[in-house]
């Protein structure tokens, strides 16, 4: 790939290197030059610029990241299409993330032009969200280069994948001393059930017995003769040694402890173990807390279906100091959380009166047999946004009517006589305060898709620049368009019929275009005529 300045006359072709606004339109970053961008320069005064071209057998951002991140993705693993260079992989399943640091840490010494970053190994995910992002650098990368990170990607096995969570019965052995109190073990008992159940497993049997090794032994077989897929032991004082009570115990029934002490802090004293072939944990006294703690590492592997063994443990020491202390000033959470993907609720305005279509009102038209309101209500209920707030307005009753087999949300606008603004207004006022972005849409668009929505979501990184998604036909823009929380009280100072479009101009370096593959992203039903229009476009599909 060359890149460098190039004169404006020469410039076909090139990927612009850096957004450039001329009088009435702003050329994005990445953006291939055509002839109609090039005179729009000229005409702007504009004699160079600077630009990348790609040379023989290199490949184009996305695609490169595409490639790369089809080959990176395991089992439960979802890869986004590319945008910007950028190809995301998203967990199809709760459970624990794979990663083989080796192979990553190789995969990334290739070529500067290829990175790839991932949530931590063996982190608990949750569905839905991000754990790896492949980013291309410059705008093009050789395709050689593109073929070793492929290869990197798939030798012995994807280097990313999600294990899920599975259904196990968990077995729990609580030892107590003399004079110990039974709330103690209750409390205890509380904490391991709901660390448990939070990853879909039960506890199906629980046993107290004395700290002694024949008991705690006997307590063992029991556990084992059970059916148990997992055993957890609580002695009633600390496992100073592989030869202790605990661990003598879990040998005298027949088991074996393959490994004693973990380099976590708290957890320290864990052991882990089996017998019969199942899976046995030895738990350190920090378990009875349900902060975060060494234990929680091993237990959401295990119940993961993951093998742990001794080296397994002793490759925990980086980032295993999890104990609270003044120096860190951050003290530890009761459960490990994650920023959950983007929360994206939909507007859906349907509170116009129809003006230009005479005395019906256009959205109750019969479109296939239903109202058009409902045709667009359930193409973007279909799609990952929650909630869909419907605001109503001119015969709200009908439209309410017309959507009642659907679940969303009605939100009266009393103003809606004032324009497009208010019921913009009046729609950002009923979304609930935990929302990060709306996708804006309008009831008189009935061939937007749930395809439409779903590529403006996956298109949605704010951090990435990404914070207002248009789709795009033909080089031009349409509806709905997905902004992010950061817009709300622009668009709610907004007055008039005209909506938020000139919001568009004022903030070019955050929206980002993405293509679709029809123009129902640009057709709206608005005139007698666009009925008959849209009749026809139906009748052509079914033929």
């Amino acid at each position: 790939m060359k890149f460098g300045p190039l004169s404006v006359w020469q410039a076909e072709g090139a990927i612009l290197a850096h957004t450039t606004r001329l009088p009435g339109r702003v050329l994005k970053k990445g953006q291939v030059l055509n002839l109609d961008d090039l005179a729009d320069l000229r005409a702007a005064g504009l004699e160079s610029l600077i630009a990348a071209r790609l040379e023989a057998g290199d490949l184009g951002e996305d695609q490169a990241a595409a490639l790369i991140g089809e080959a990176l993705a395991g089992g439960n693993v979802r890869v986004s299409p590319a945008f910007t260079g950028r190809c995301n992989l998203f967990a199809k399943a709760h459970g624990v993330l794979e990663i083989d640091r080796r192979r990553l840490d190789d995969l990334n010494g290739i070529d500067e032009a290829v990175t790839l970053a991932t949530a931590p190994p063996h982190d608990v995910v949750s569905e839905g969200q991000m754990i790896a992002t492949v980013k291309i650098i410059p705008f093009g990368v050789a395709g050689e280069t593109v073929e070793r990170a492929r290869a990197r990607a798939i030798e012995g096995g994807a280097l990313v994948k999600v294990a899920a969570f599975r259904n196990m019965s968990v077995g729990l052995i609580l030892a107590r001393l003399p004079g110990m109190k039974e709330s103690i073990l209750d409390k205890t008992l509380s904490t391991v059930a709901r660390r448990i159940e939070a990853f879909g497993s039960r506890l199906a049997h629980e046993i107290r017995c004395a700290h002694e090794q024949g008991e705690m032994a006997r307590a063992i077989a029991e556990l084992g003769r059970a059916g148990c897929d997992l055993v957890l032991l609580f002695g009633a004082s600390a496992t100073v040694d592989r030869n202790d009570v605990a661990p003598a115990a879990v040998v005298e029934a027949g088991g074996r402890i393959d490994h004693f002490g973990m380099p976590v802090d708290p957890g320290n004293l864990l052991f882990l173990g089996q017998v019969g072939g199942v899976p046995l944990i030895g738990m350190p006294g920090c378990a009875r807390s349900p902060k975060l703690n060494g234990f929680d590492w091993i237990l959401w592997r295990l119940l993961a279906g993951l093998t742990v063994g001794p080296a397994d443990i002793t490759q925990l020491g980086g980032g295993g100091l999890l104990a609270e202390v003044a120096e860190r000033g951050q003290p530890r959470l009761g459960q490990v959380t994650r920023k959950n993907p983007p929360k994206i609720a939909a507007l859906l305005l349907a509170a116009g009166s129809s003006r230009r279509m005479g005395t019906a009102n256009k959205l109750m038209h019969e479109v296939d047999g239903q109202p058009m309101i409902a045709r667009t209500a359930e193409q973007i209920k279909a799609a990952g946004v929650s909630p869909l707030i419907v605001v109503t307005g001119h015969d709200a009753d009908k439209i309410s009517h017309a959507l009642s087999h659907l679940a969303v949300k009605f939100h009266h606008n009393p103003d809606h006589g004032q324009g497009l603004s208010a019921s913009l207004r009046a729609g950002l006022e009923a979304l609930p305060a935990e929302v990060d972005g709306v996708v804006v849409c309008l009831g008189d668009m009935p061939q937007v898709t749930t395809e439409h929505i779903d590529s403006l979501l996956q298109a949605f990184d704010p951090l990435e620049g990404r914070a207002i998604c248009v789709p795009v036909f033909g080089r031009k823009r349409g509806n709905p368009i997905l902004w992010s929380r950061s817009f709300f009280a622009e668009i709610a100072g907004l007055s008039g019929d005209l909506g938020a479009r000139h919001l568009l101009e004022e903030h070019a370096d955050q929206i980002c275009e993405v293509t679709v593959g029809d123009d129902g992203v640009l057709f709206d039903v608005d005139t007698p005529e666009r009925l008959e229009e849209l009749a026809q476009r139906l009748e052509s599909v079914d033929l």
